[in-house]
C-alpha cells in the first residue's frame, strides 16, 4: 500500500457526515462511502440511463452505470499515482452521476424548464439530493449520509444562490476555494473517459467514421502508429487500440502536469489545497488543447447529428409531458411519490410539489420514462 501524501484526504482527518454514527470496524470512511454508493438504488438504475443513445437503441452502447465505472478505473490509476485517497476517488466517480434524468443530457435540459419557477433543475445538485434525502436504506437516517468529503465532490458545479442554501458544503463556491484533489481527479476522468468512449459509441453507431476522426489530430496520430505496427488488424480492434492510447497519453500527462503543479504550490493539507483558489489537477496546455478538439469535434459530428437530434427531442417531449400531466393530476402518481409530495409540499408549497414531481422523474430509467408516458398517454393502454 503507498503511503498518502500530506494534502491527500485521510479517512480520520474527515469532516464526518451529516448524521454522526460510529465507524466500521474493518472499513474506513471513504471506502464505506464506496460500498453505500455501489449498494444503492440509484446506481443500479444507472445501468437504464443514457449516456449518449437511449438505451433501447442497442445493448453495446454506454449508460450512465458503464460510463462511471470507466470513470472510477481512470479516477482510482491517477489518484494512486499521485499518492491521493483512491477509495475517495472511486467513491466521488461512481456517485457523480446519481442525480442524471432518464435520457442524458436532454432529460435534463426539459426538466430544468419544467422546473423553472421552482428553483430549476441541475444534475449535480440532484445527486447531492439522492446520497443525502432520497436514498432510503437505513434505519437512522434518510440517504446514504455519505462523508463531507465525498458530497464535496459530488457537486462539481453550484451557483451561489444554491450554495447560500448549503451549509458548510457551499462555501467554497461562495468563497472561492477549490474542493480536495481527489474530487478534481474524479472531476476531470468524467470528462477523459465520456469524451474518449463517445467517440467509440459514435463510432459503433455508423454516426461518425475514421475518416472523419482524421481531423482530430489525437486520433489522427494514434490511428496511423496502429495501423503501422499492425496493417491487418481487424476494424474493431483497431478502433480500441486507438483510444485505449488516447485515453493513456491523456492520462499520463494529466499525472505528470498534476504533480509539478503539486509541487509549485507546495500545499502541506487538503485545506490548503482548498485555499489556493485554483485547480491542482489539470493537463498540459498541448494536451488540454487537444483535449478541447476533440470535444468540438463530438459537438459537431455526434451530438448534433440528426439522428441524435431525433432521440433527443423525443426524449425532452416525453419528459414535459410527465412533469406536466403529473402536476395537472397528482393521482397519476404511485402512492410512495403522493407520500413524498405531501411531505415537500406541506414544508415549501408549489415549490416542494414540484420539486417532488422532478425527483419521481429524474429518479427513472429510459425504459421506464417511455413505458411509464405510454400508460399513461396511449389509447391502446389501459392499464
Amino acid at each position: 500500500m503507498y503511503e498518502l501524501k500530506s494534502y491527500a484526504a485521510f479517512d480520520g482527518g474527515s469532516r464526518g457526515r451529516i448524521h454522526e454514527e460510529p465507524e466500521a470496524a474493518m472499513r474506513p470512511a471513504f471506502q464505506r462511502d464506496r460500498d453505500r454508493v455501489i449498494h444503492s438504488a440509484a446506481f443500479r438504475r444507472l445501468e437504464y440511463k443514457t449516456q449518449v443513445f437511449v438505451n433501447h437503441e442497442g445493448d453495446m452502447f454506454r449508460t450512465r452505470l458503464t460510463h462511471s465505472i470507466e470513470v472510477a478505473q481512470i479516477a482510482r490509476t491517477i489518484a494512486r499515482a499521485l499518492c491521493l485517497n483512491e477509495d475517495l476517488s472511486e467513491a466521488i466517480a461512481l456517485a457523480h452521476d446519481l442525480g442524471h434524468t432518464p435520457f442524458g443530457h436532454a432529460g435534463q435540459d426539459s426538466l430544468n424548464k419544467c422546473m423553472h419557477d421552482y428553483g430549476g433543475f441541475e444534475h449535480n445538485l440532484q445527486s447531492l439530493r439522492v446520497v443525502d434525502v432520497l436514498e432510503e436504506k437505513y434505519a437512522a437516517f434518510t440517504g446514504l449520509n455519505l462523508s463531507f468529503e465525498t458530497r464535496e465532490g459530488i457537486l462539481k458545479h453550484c451557483s451561489r444562490t444554491n450554495a447560500a442554501m448549503l451549509g458548510p458544503l457551499g462555501e467554497r463556491f461562495l468563497n472561492g476555494e477549490q474542493p480536495g484533489l481527489e474530487a478534481q481527479v474524479a472531476n476531470i476522468a468524467d470528462e477523459i473517459a465520456y469524451n474518449h468512449h463517445d467517440v467509440d459509441d459514435g463510432l459503433r453507431a455508423g454516426l461518425v467514421s475514421l475518416d472523419d476522426l482524421q481531423d482530430v489530430e489525437s486520433f489522427r496520430e494514434a490511428f496511423a502508429e496502429v495501423t503501422e505496427l499492425w496493417p491487418d488488424l481487424a476494424e474493431r480492434r483497431v478502433i480500441h487500440e486507438v483510444i485505449r492510447r488516447m485515453i493513456n497519453r491523456q492520462v499520463l500527462d494529466l499525472i505528470e502536469t498534476s504533480q509539478n503543479t503539486i509541487d509549485q504550490h507546495a500545499p502541506g493539507s487538503i485545506d490548503d489545497v482548498r485555499a489556493t483558489g485554483v485547480p491542482l489537477i489539470l493537463l498540459s496546455e498541448e494536451a488540454s488543447n487537444r483535449h478541447l478538439e476533440l470535444k468540438r469535434f463530438l459537438r459537431a459530428n455526434l451530438y448534433r447529428h440528426y439522428r441524435v437530434h431525433r432521440m433527443t427531442l423525443k426524449a425532452a417531449r416525453i419528459v414535459e409531458a410527465l412533469f406536466n400531466v403529473f402536476s395537472d393530476d397528482t393521482r397519476l402518481l404511485p402512492r410512495p411519490a403522493r407520500d413524498h409530495m405531501a411531505e415537500l409540499e406541506e414544508a415549501d408549497g408549489a415549490a416542494g410539489r414540484g420539486r417532488a414531481i422532478a425527483d419521481y422523474i429524474a429518479g427513472m430509467t429510459d425504459r421506464f420514462a417511455i413505458a411509464e408516458h405510454e400508460r399513461i398517454f396511449s389509447a391502446s393502454t389501459l392499464t
